[in-house]
């Protein structure tokens, strides 16, 4: 199974640091810096995982994964955002994501995060 990730975040730091962890760890990495690019990347790329950001200029995460779920509902999100938000965490859970990791983010519970998802995507 080919382990595509998309990587969502309008701060270009954070793009970077994820796609050299994820590289690293053996991933195939697509990136995207808005909701509305991402929304092109499921549909051109066909990632199984979506590391996105929640707060972005345009198109918010939330309305994102909306979006990303109609195009292709088996693809995971994982939400990733700066701000502690219950209501934005329940809201993003109720869209069935993944999880929803606060900034700044452990790496390595990220990377157990995706093999917990990719491993459910396989069976």
């Amino acid at each position: 199974m080919d382990k595509k990730i998309l990587i969502v975040d309008d701060e270009p730091r954070i793009r970077t640091v994820l796609e050299r962890f994820l590289t690293r760890k053996g991933y195939k990495i697509v990136i995207a810096a808005s909701g509305q690019e991402a929304i092109e990347k499921v549909k051109t790329d066909n990632p199984l995982v979506v590391l996105l950001d929640i707060r972005m200029p345009g198109m918010d995460g939330l309305a994102a994964m909306k979006k990303i779920k109609e195009v292709s509902p088996k693809t995971g999100v994982i939400m990733i955002t700066g701000v502690k938000d219950e209501e934005v965490a329940k809201k993003a859970m109720e869209l069935e994501a993944f999880d929803y990791i606060t900034k700044p983010f452990d790496l390595n519970y990220l990377e157990t995060c995706l093999m917990v998802k990719l491993a459910l995507l396989e069976t």
